[in-house]
């Protein structure tokens, strides 16, 4: 199945990101697809879509501003499936819920917020 989201919900999500990313905090999964009004299946349609972000931004050889979404759990990381992408876009090896996810989510985090992302149009 395939998910697409619509052209005026990523200009928003690409919003919220820049936003985060200005004022140096991270966001939720859920948050997020309040904030959006992402219709359903509203889980599906923001996770395709950060995953076509991160390939976009690793594509450019930019920081992934996806990894400023986090899950509500303890553990303040991102989901699983946003390791297995950024393992597919060779950024990162290793299990999706080590000290080597966080550390590494930790450090990309770090080079979104210092990073000046190109204006969208």
């Amino acid at each position: 199945m395939s998910v697409r989201i619509a052209r005026q919900h990523w200009q928003a999500l690409l919003g919220e990101l820049d936003d985060a990313r200005r004022q140096r905090h991270l966001v939720t999964y859920r948050a997020l697809i309040e904030r959006l009004q992402l219709p359903p299946p509203a889980m599906q349609v923001l996770a395709a879509a950060l995953e076509h972000l991160a390939a976009l931004d690793a594509r450019a050889e930019r920081p992934l501003r996806s990894a400023l979404v986090i899950s509500q759990s303890a553990s303040r990381l991102p989901r699983t499936g946003f390791f297995e992408c950024v393992e597919r876009l060779g950024r990162f090896s290793g299990p999706p819920d080590g000290i080597a996810a966080a550390s590494w989510h930790a450090s990309e985090v770090a080079r979104v917020f210092e990073f000046d992302y190109p204006e969208v149009p």
